[in-house]
């Protein structure tokens, strides 16, 4: 029999979401405090006891709990108030409006990650009105500044307030969307993101005059040759053991995922070519599966030059650089230095601008097959299996100090599967209110029937 939804709590997810993505929390600056402010609210209504903490003035994090009896572990529901900017020129909709229309919530936040937020909240509601007593504490933490490093949110509290989040189970983003494949749903448990390495890069050149280019050494060419050498690089492909498990959960449905991950296990080397023909049916797909066989460079900003007719002495750039479970930013730092080596070495200047160890969970654990079976509860030809996130998130501070965490945000894919994740920082954001519906059920399930 398959477990039901909460549909009574349809309208007050809905709507507990519209009111969060109209609080504007743009990072830079963040602004989260308002948000957090009107959480501990709408908690305290219901009788929680809410702790409020700011690393600035504007920087809030909110934090409350359910008590346990000390029999189990305690579990964490994590996540983030604020959002990356967005363009409403760019939008069909206000993306600050918090609209509800065509089934839809709409705008920035609306699945990365107030939805999360939203659903959380409400399960912490639906425990306390159930009279739910936990064996360990139910904890749930909304948090400033994921989108800018987590330094002056979830990072800060682990430094300064560990004893207020500690939990050996952490329930966060970046996991949970469901993979469509012939007609079966594979939802993902996101056990492992990559490493990020935030580098600037500056150019040196020696400056002249506009009209008498071949006087002057151009430091905007000089990075133009570094930007294309290290945005057109293609590191080796390593498959590591989240990914594998991931292609070999979806080749078990798929014939012929079955025979090109056959080819890519004995020869690695064919994996762009694999993922070439991928493209031409699911590009984004295509391109999520790519960053998740390699470390990654992207060039992201680039300045240079202060006048007309100017040769410019000095040019910098910015990459966003990924690494995989296994590789350290040091060894990245050597690898692109290698392939500048022919670009004037001593004419460049390198500076970390932040860095972090790749993180991962195991899949071993009680948590990990409880999700399991709820999912199978709710859709008994379902199955699950474990991501590789190529982005970051505040998991890596909670499994430094040896918390489990797994990405999980229950999603059906009503809608290809590419098209929801480019949504994602992108235009349009949206979440179809079921999903809302059916992402609170399963998290209700899990939490209620682990922690008791």
């Amino acid at each position: 029999m398959c477990a039901q939804l909460l549909k009574e709590v349809k309208d007050e997810v809905t709507n507990l979401l519209s009111d969060l993505i109209q609080i504007n929390t743009t990072n830079p600056p963040g602004n989260e405090t308002k948000a957090a402010k009107y959480l501990a609210e709408t908690l305290e209504k219901e009788g929680f006891n809410c702790e409020f903490f700011e690393f600035a003035p504007g920087r809030g994090s909110v934090i409350t709990r359910i008590k346990g009896i000390g029999e189990k572990p305690s579990l964490l529901l994590l996540s983030h108030l604020d959002v990356v900017a967005a363009n409403p020129k760019e939008w069909s909709v206000d993306p600050f409006g918090g609209v509800v229309k065509d089934g839809f919530v709409w705008g920035r936040g609306a699945i990365d990650m107030k939805s999360m937020t939203a659903m959380e909240v409400v399960v912490m509601k639906l425990l306390k009105r159930n009279n739910i007593e936990p064996k360990g504490d139910i904890i749930l933490a909304a948090t400033a500044d994921e989108e800018k490093g987590g330094e002056a949110g979830a990072g800060w509290l682990v430094r300064s307030h560990l004893e207020k989040i500690r939990a050996k189970y952490v329930i966060n983003e970046g996991g949970g969307l469901a993979i469509p494949i012939n007609g079966k749903n594979i939802y993902t448990i996101q056990t492992a993101e990559k490493g990020i390495l935030w580098l600037k890069i500056i150019a040196k050149g020696e400056p002249g005059h506009g009209s008498v280019p071949g006087a002057a050494d151009n430091a905007i060419l000089r990075m133009n040759r570094v930007v294309e050498k290290l945005g057109n690089y293609r590191s080796k492909i390593s498959l590591v053991s989240t990914v594998k498990q991931l292609l070999s959960a979806i080749a078990k449905e798929n014939k012929l995922v079955q025979q090109a991950l056959s080819i890519l296990l004995q020869n690695p080397k064919a994996g762009d070519q694999i993922l070439d023909m991928l493209a031409q049916k699911d590009k984004v797909m295509a391109e999520e599966i790519r960053a998740m066989l390699r470390m990654t460079i992207a060039p992201t900003i680039i300045h240079g030059g202060v006048k007309e007719n100017i040769i410019p002495s000095e040019c910098e750039a910015v990459f966003d650089c990924r690494i995989l479970p296994g590789q350290n930013p040091r060894d990245a730092i050597k690898e692109i230095k290698g392939l500048l080596k022919d670009v004037d070495l001593e004419k460049l200047e390198f500076e970390i601008i932040q860095a972090s160890e790749p993180s991962e969970s195991s899949m071993n654990t009680p948590l990990y097959d409880l999700i399991e079976n709820v999912l199978k509860e709710f859709e008994p030809d379902s199955s699950a299996a474990p991501i590789l996130l190529t982005g970051g998130t505040d998991s890596r501070f909670f499994r430094k100090m040896g918390s489990v965490c797994y990405g999980f945000q229950p999603m059906r894919a009503d809608v290809p599967y590419g098209e929801i994740l480019k949504t994602v920082h992108g235009i349009d954001e949206r979440i179809p209110i079921e999903n809302l519906v059916f992402g609170t059920s399963v998290l209700y399930n899990v939490v209620q029937k682990f922690m008791t």
